[in-house]
């Protein structure tokens, strides 16, 4: 399953903390979420609900999982923005992140180094 890099305040409040504490009973979840979010037992298994569709996590035999980490769903979601917003052009991202300032010493040799590491490499 293809995971969504696109997830709403409600969705993404519910990934922090599955990501946290998972592996978590479902039930335990519900109780946390009571507490932390005030949520009601529907609204936390419909925000699951929707996590599991997006492939970002599971809830099998009443046990949640996250199927990937913090880092990998942002580095997808890092992707994922470049390719909707700047037709995954790295470097129309970076010349827009920079918006006209000047890199410090230190930052343009730590993109030479990242340069290095990963030139040549494929985009998939």
């Amino acid at each position: 399953m293809k995971i969504v890099y696109k997830l709403t305040n409600a969705e993404a409040k519910l990934a922090e903390l599955l990501w946290n504490i998972a592996p978590i009973a479902s039930m335990e979840l519900i109780k946390i979420t009571q507490q932390e979010f005030g949520w009601k037992k529907s609204t936390t298994f419909s925000v699951l609900k929707i996590l599991i569709e997006k492939g970002i996590a599971q809830n099998e035999k009443s046990t949640v999982t996250m199927l990937c980490t913090r880092e990998q769903f942002i580095s997808g979601q890092s992707r994922s923005y470049v390719e909707d917003t700047f037709g995954g052009s790295l470097p129309k991202f970076i010349t827009s992140f920079i918006g006209g300032k000047k890199l410090t010493s230190k930052q343009a040799e730590e993109l030479r180094r990242l340069i290095d590491e990963h030139e040549g490499g494929s985009n998939g």
